[in-house]
């Protein structure tokens, strides 16, 4: 989905209306049943990959959701590694 694809079906929405993702997946191999898992969006993250030769790939946009203390984590983790992946500024700077 794109990003103008995601604002469109967000534009007709109550504005205070809160946004989850649900993720939806089987309960096990072997059944029928699928379960659904709710999860708040705490925030957004713009991702690049990088294909096998080390190239990035286009930009995706990942909306971040899960328990709280996860997310802050995994967002805080995620800074860092920017940091340390950043090569145009000065190491010298290194806030931890």
């Amino acid at each position: 989905m794109r990003v103008s694809e995601l604002i469109d079906m967000l534009k007709d929405q109550p504005p205070d209306a809160e946004v989850e993702l649900a993720v939806v997946a089987p309960v096990g191999d072997d059944e029928d049943d699928i379960t659904v898992d709710r999860y708040s969006v705490e925030g957004m993250l713009p991702w690049q990959d990088e294909d096998d030769d080390g190239n990035e790939e286009e930009l995706v946009i990942w909306l971040v959701g899960g328990e709280d203390d996860d997310v802050e984590a995994f967002l805080d983790a995620i800074e860092e590694q920017a940091h340390d992946h950043d090569h145009d500024h000065d190491h010298g700077h290194h806030h931890h």
